[in-house]
């Protein structure tokens, strides 16, 4: 029996990241049905919508109406409507602001339902090689150095695989900063995924820097990185953890987060390294 779409709510709704075929039955319907679709580029999304024969108005939501589009929005659905919200590519509210509607509609007690589909990160995860099993996702790094040095300094133990987004003109910068702090680690970037020019480029975050040279760089990439490789046997002992703990304190992180990361780091117990860390 086909799913009957209510009214007053918001649907979530995934689109294709580049091969326009990658857009589920559910959420042609869903886009079909909806009184209204907020679309962070009505000129992008009408290429979709017109591939699909879909004719249902269109409204611009995006990070610079969001604080005015937002309660719009919300105010046709308490009115009775059904809106579906899209982004220009993937599932919404990664990495943009339907993220903020989408709390607001739960402060309002308004339904949300996702319509799930293509993504980008897990898109590039699953053909990497790279451990699927433990994986962290950072989006878009920090748009300064001044402000993406303490993020990479606060993933540079964790032992999964690390998944960003990179716009192609910072991504020479970004991958030079990434060897700065996280060391020269085995990479795979991706690039047009589910295109016809789709690209996996593998090897060490410095190789990665030179093949990219070698070209002209187009398309936004997905980078995963291979996580931190820890040595647990000569992480051993009181006075490991304590050395440890004060490494971490000295790049500014804090005592409590310090322990947690050594804790997890040397596979014990955040306890054990807490009475270790007493006499910091």
């Amino acid at each position: 029996m086909a799913e009957v779409f209510k009214k007053g709510t918001l649907y979530l709704c995934a689109t294709p990241i580049g091969n326009l075929e990658d857009i589920t039955y559910r959420a042609v319907r869903c886009l079909k049905e909806a009184d209204l679709i907020a679309a962070e580029d009505t000129r992008h999304t009408k290429l979709l919508l017109r591939a699909y024969g879909i004719e249902t108005p269109l409204t611009s939501y995006h990070e610079h109406n969001k604080e005015t589009k937002g309660p719009k929005l919300l105010n046709r659905m308490i009115a009775g409507d059904m809106v579906a919200l899209v982004s220009d590519a993937g599932m919404p509210a990664i990495c943009d602001p339907g993220s903020d509607l989408t709390t607001l509609c739960i402060e309002h007690n308004i339904c949300v339902v996702p319509v799930p589909g293509a993504n980008a990160g897990l898109t590039g995860l699953i053909a990497s090689g790279m451990d699927t099993t433990r994986f962290t996702f950072m989006g878009f790094l920090p748009k300064t150095k001044k402000h993406r040095q303490p993020v990479l300094e606060s993933i540079k133990f964790y032992e999964g695989t690390l998944i960003f987004y990179e716009a192609p003109h910072r991504i020479q910068t970004i991958l030079a900063e990434i060897i700065d702090i996280l060391g020269d680690r085995k990479a795979v970037l991706c690039r047009e995924l589910t295109k016809c020019y789709e690209q996996y480029f593998r090897g060490t975050l410095t190789e990665l820097r030179i093949i990219l040279q070698a070209q002209e760089i187009r398309g936004e990439f997905v980078i995963l990185i291979e996580g931190a490789k820890i040595d647990k046997e000569n992480a051993d002992g009181d006075a490991d953890y304590v050395s440890l703990v004060r490494e971490l304190m000295e790049q500014g992180i804090s005592k409590k987060e310090a322990i947690r990361t050594v804790s997890r780091r040397c596979g014990v117990s955040k306890r054990s390294v807490y009475q270790a860390a007493l006499i910091i």
